[in-house]
């Protein structure tokens, strides 16, 4: 068995010890079944890329989060004020070599975010074109994505 389904298992057996299987009990179970495997790693071959890679995926969503607040201000600043900043624009963004789900994550993550959104990816996803509503320097949003955006989902997905 994994170390995620041993930590899903071990929330599982807690909610039923407690007594009622919710949502509250399953975090709990999870967060504490968490710790007990942090705590015995050494027994369980993979358990640091687990909880590595959990850590990650924690970096990306909190990261995203902060960008998803930072463009919503910017786009309400543009919206509402008399003179418009935005300089729209399509960009091509080359891309690593990715698996799908990583080109997935990555095209999500743009679109879901304020001010830009994934037109298309080309067949062998190598490349990626965005619309994007500030696009006065092509070059610094291809960089950011690149040194940003890109190598966060790859890290988070490996």
């Amino acid at each position: 068995m994994n170390v995620f389904g041993l930590n899903v298992a071990l929330a599982v057996i807690w909610s039923a010890l407690t007594g009622g299987v919710t949502l509250e009990n399953l975090l709990v179970g999870f967060a504490l079944g968490s710790a007990a495997l942090f705590m015995t790693r050494p027994l369980y071959p993979g358990c640091d890329r687990y909880f590595s890679r959990g850590i990650r995926w924690v970096k990306l969503i909190l990261t995203f989060l902060l960008e998803l607040v930072l463009s919503s201000v910017q786009v309400v600043y543009d919206v509402l004020t008399p003179q418009h900043k935005s300089r729209p624009g399509i960009v091509s963004v080359p891309l690593e070599d990715h698996s799908e789900m990583a080109v997935l994550v990555l095209t999500n993550y743009i679109s879901l975010t304020p001010g830009t959104l994934c037109l298309d990816v080309t067949e062998d996803c190598r490349t990626l074109y965005i619309h994007a509503m500030f696009a006065d320097d092509p070059e610094e949003i291809r960089q950011g994505i690149k040194d940003g955006v890109e190598r966060r989902v790859a890290s988070a997905m490996e």
